[in-house]
C-alpha cells in the first residue's frame, strides 16, 4: 500500500481530484489531497503575501500532521513547484518518506527558476496585468483553455478561485542533485497541449530518469479522463 498526496495547480483545490481519489482507496492506498493556502475552500485565506514557501509548508504540515510514508507526492500544473520544494525537506530526512514523484502537465523547475521563469514574454505580461489588477491573485482562465467543455467547464467555472500570484516570480532554490534521485513520472496532457507546459515537456524527455506518459486530453486530466489518469497513478505504486 502507498500513500498518495494530490497538490492541485492554481484556481484549484483539493475537491478537482474528485474522481480520482475513491478509485486509488478502493485500489488499497491511503489518499490525501491539499488545498493550498489562499484556494479552494480556503480561499477566504487569501492574502497579498502568500509565498510558494506557504504552499509547500501546506505539503510538509500535512505530512508531518499525518506521519504519512511510502508517499507518491503528486503535482499537477503550478503544483509542481510545490511538490518539488516539499522534496526538497523530505529527502533530507532519514528515512526519506517518499516513494515517488508524480508530475501531471506540471511546472518541473531546475533550481533557482521560478513559476513564470520559462513562461513566454507576452504570457508574463498578461499575468502580471492581471494580478495586479486583482489584489495580486490571478483569475482563473476559461476552462476551454484546458479542452474542458459542457457540464464539466459548467463544474470548474463555479469553483476555481483566483489563485494566489506573489511566488510567480520568485526562484524555488533546492538541492537538484537530490531530487534527481527521486524515481519521477511525468503524465504529459497533449490534445490539446496548455502552451505554458510545452517547455516542462521538452525537459523531462531531455533529462535522465524520467518515465514520460501521455494522456490524449486537455491540461486537467482528473477531470476529462479521470480512469486514465488513475491507471498512471496506480502505475507509479
Amino acid at each position: 500500500m502507498s500513500t498518495f498526496v494530490l497538490v492541485h495547480g492554481a484556481w484549484g483545490g483539493a475537491w478537482i481530484w474528485r474522481r480520482v481519489i475513491d478509485p486509488l482507496r478502493s485500489a488499497g492506498h491511503e489518499v490525501y489531497a491539499v488545498t493550498l493556502t489562499g484556494d479552494g475552500e480556503r480561499a477566504h485565506l487569501r492574502r497579498p503575501n502568500i509565498s510558494l514557501q506557504t504552499h509547500i509548508d501546506d505539503v510538509l504540515g500535512l505530512v508531518d500532521a499525518e506521519e504519512l510514508t511510502d508517499i507518491v507526492l503528486v503535482g499537477h500544473s503550478y503544483g509542481g513547484m510545490v511538490i518539488t520544494g516539499a522534496t526538497d525537506v523530505l529527502t533530507s530526512r532519514s528515512p526519506n518518506p517518499l516513494r515517488q514523484l508524480v508530475y501531471v502537465d506540471a511546472m518541473v523547475p531546475v533550481p533557482g527558476e521560478g513559476w513564470g521563469s520559462g513562461h513566454p514574454p507576452e504570457v508574463v505580461a498578461t499575468r502580471l496585468a492581471a494580478a495586479k489588477a486583482h489584489d495580486n491573485a490571478l483569475p482563473p482562465p476559461d476552462p476551454r483553455d484546458f479542452g474542458i467543455e459542457g457540464a464539466d467547464r459548467d463544474w470548474l467555472l463555479r469553483r476555481q478561485v483566483p489563485h494566489p500570484f506573489g511566488m510567480y516570480r520568485v526562484p524555488l532554490h533546492f538541492d537538484g542533485e537530490r531530487w534527481a534521485r527521486m524515481p519521477r513520472t511525468f503524465i504529459d496532457c497533449n490534445r490539446p497541449a496548455y502552451p505554458t507546459i510545452d517547455g516542462m515537456r521538452t525537459r523531462v524527455r531531455s533529462q535522465p530518469g524520467w518515465r514520460v506518459v501521455e494522456i490524449a486530453t486537455g491540461h486537467c486530466p482528473m477531470v476529462s479522463t479521470p480512469a486514465e489518469l488513475t491507471a498512471h497513478l496506480l502505475a507509479c505504486t
